[in-house]
């Protein structure tokens, strides 16, 4: 997957700012910085300490370049397990260029994207789940993710991974062990034995992959749907959630044609928020298109903010929306707006007190906190965290692929079939869950991973 060459790539993102970090890692990485680096004091890079910074001027055709940091990193103590050297200049788009083609021209080639991340996963530095957790990190936008990413670099997952995946090699060990003396009659595995630790991975697997739908709520945020009748304040619960004027506000039925998307976090969760067209029947070819767009933005939602005016609507129209719009994995809120104005049906109120309802007024801050409170329990009793968390789709996959392996040999046991064929049922559980470790993998998942890194990193 990887050769020997030496590789270099800027760090830091492209453009003008203060310093620019360039990278070069590999087995030329220390001589080659020797040629083109003149250090203060006049020392030798090669005889330094590992880890530590040298200041000095970087030397193209017998004149200064630029006056640098240069950080030694000696293998395998580093980051990508090699020789690595991490060079601060200034942050001049030119200076930056003229240190990459320098680099090139003694002979080290520009990285691949990940490729750094990459050979510290050859190298043994990290497993593949925390490599892909590193560029989550770089993506982290709000405190759930950031959390999740560093909780995966620490290979809490991983470690449950790999529990999971030796006490079976231990078992297929046994089994296989007991073929090799078929002869004798012996039995090195202890079906009663196999069978409990077979219940407690199924049950530690489905927690894994329920964790799955907490995970993309933290990495990916939630999706909330903002619907109601035409007027009924949606498109000003968007401006006041925001704090910007993001959709067009009027009074007049129909403004909102199509769907206004704006993502807020809140409490270190992301929300997706999704202001739609006023529901309502219309002649009008447009906004009928617009409402239709609408029933689909609600279909794709985890949560319903219903949106009514008790002066405007009653109970018929709510519950027939409501109606519509139910289904298991959606919960709505109902949301009665303007508060602030006095209420000419206040029967309504009682009569949706088996809902899900809180009272605002978008002018309101103090209201619209009380939602957003609201919002955040609601992601908690939809998606209760646990200590570990999966995010990844691909350890998602791997994972149902590893209880659906487990399952057959839970009823290869019940149904006492052979050593042999148990054998195999348990070596396909076992590699699925190595695939999430990268015990076991293939040039062409790797390259998919890493195609997605920042050439950096």
């Amino acid at each position: 997957m990887i050769n020997q060459e030496t590789i270099v790539a800027l760090a830091t993102p492209n453009g003008l700012g203060a310093i620019s970090v360039i990278r070069i890692s590999g087995t030329d990485a220390i001589p080659v910085t020797e040629k083109l680096f003149k250090p203060k004091g006049d020392k030798k890079l090669s005889d330094q300490k590992s880890h530590t910074v040298h200041l000095g001027h970087l030397i193209k055709n017998k004149h200064e370049l630029d006056e640098v940091l240069v950080t030694l990193f000696k293998g395998p103590n580093s980051y990508t397990g090699e020789d690595t050297i991490e060079i601060s200049c200034h942050g001049s788009t030119f200076i930056q260029q003229e240190i990459i083609d320098l680099y090139i021209d003694n002979g080290v080639r520009i990285a691949n994207p990940g490729e750094f991340t990459l050979r510290a996963f050859i190298n043994g530095k990290m497993d593949l789940n925390q490599a892909e957790a590193v560029a989550d990190l770089i993506a982290s936008e709000n405190e759930g993710s950031h959390k999740l990413a560093m909780q995966q670099m620490k290979s809490g997952f991983s470690e449950d991974i790999k529990k999971l995946r030796g006490e079976l090699l231990h078992f297929s060990s046994m089994i296989e062990l007991e073929l090799d003396f078929s002869q004798e009659d012996v039995q090195f595995a202890e079906r009663n034995e196999f069978k409990k630790l077979i219940t407690k991975i199924i049950l530690e697997l489905g927690n894994l992959i329920d964790s799955f739908k907490s995970g993309n709520v933290l990495k990916n945020g939630i999706s909330v749907a903002i619907a109601g009748k035409p007027n009924a304040g949606k498109s000003s619960l968007l401006n006041t959630l925001l704090n910007e004027e993001r959709a067009i506000v009027s009074d007049i039925p129909g403004t909102t044609r199509d769907s206004i998307e704006d993502c807020l976090n809140i409490d270190g969760i992301k929300f997706r928020f999704t202001d739609t067209a006023g529901l309502r029947k219309t002649n009008d070819i447009i906004e009928s298109k617009g409402i239709e767009k609408t029933k689909e933005k609600i279909n794709n939602a985890k949560i319903l903010l219903y949106l009514f005016d008790c002066n405007d609507t009653n109970l018929k129209e709510i519950n027939a929306d409501l109606e519509t719009f139910k289904r298991d994995d959606l919960h709505i809120i109902l949301v009665r707006n303007k508060i602030d104005l006095k209420n000419k049906n206040p029967k309504l109120i009682s009569e949706l007190k088996n809902h899900d309802l809180i009272q605002i007024s978008v002018n309101d801050l103090n209201s619209i906190s009380k939602l957003k409170t609201k919002l955040i329990k609601m992601v908690n009793i939809l998606n209760p965290y646990t200590d570990t968390i999966v995010s990844n789709s691909r350890h998602y996959e791997a994972l149902i692929n590893a209880l659906t392996a487990i399952k057959e040999v839970n009823t290869g046991i019940e149904s006492n079939i052979s050593g042999d064929l148990l054998s195999v049922d348990i070596r396909k559980s076992i590699q699925h869950l190595a695939e999430i470790t990268g015990e076991i993998t293939n040039d062409d998942v790797l390259g998919n991973i890493f195609s997605n890194f920042c050439i950096g990193k």
